[in-house]
């Protein structure tokens, strides 16, 4: 059975193995200017997961509370999860119409609750 080249590529590509080799080869800094620039992108990641992660879990737990029927809860965690929302799209991690519309969403979503 013929494979093509693109097969066995994609293959060693999703072994961890082989990911962990094209790591280590070739995306290899050499100069002194670009190691400070992969040092400096792998620190903005880690902040910008760490904002996206945040604001994400404070929207999972209002939804939450929005299932439950629970306004008062809801509201408060909506307080939260607008906070964590605004420092997100301050930081860039979210762009400014996109975190509207997502307080506006939860805003909406809790309005509609009975209670």
């Amino acid at each position: 059975m013929y494979r093509s080249p693109c097969y066995f590529l994609k293959l060693m590509i999703h072994s961890t193995c082989a990911r962990n080799l094209l790591n280590l080869h070739t995306f290899m800094p050499n100069t002194t200017s670009a190691k400070k620039a992969l040092r400096q992108s792998k620190k903005k990641n880690l902040i910008n997961t760490r904002a996206k992660n945040s604001y994400k879990k404070a929207i999972k737990e209002t939804v939450g509370f929005i299932g439950e029927n629970n306004k008062e809860k809801a509201k408060e965690m909506l307080r939260i999860a607008i906070k964590k929302i605004d420092k997100a799209a301050k930081k860039k991690v979210l762009k400014k119409n996109t975190a509207s519309r997502k307080k506006s969403r939860l805003a909406r979503a809790i309005n509609k609750i009975k209670g």
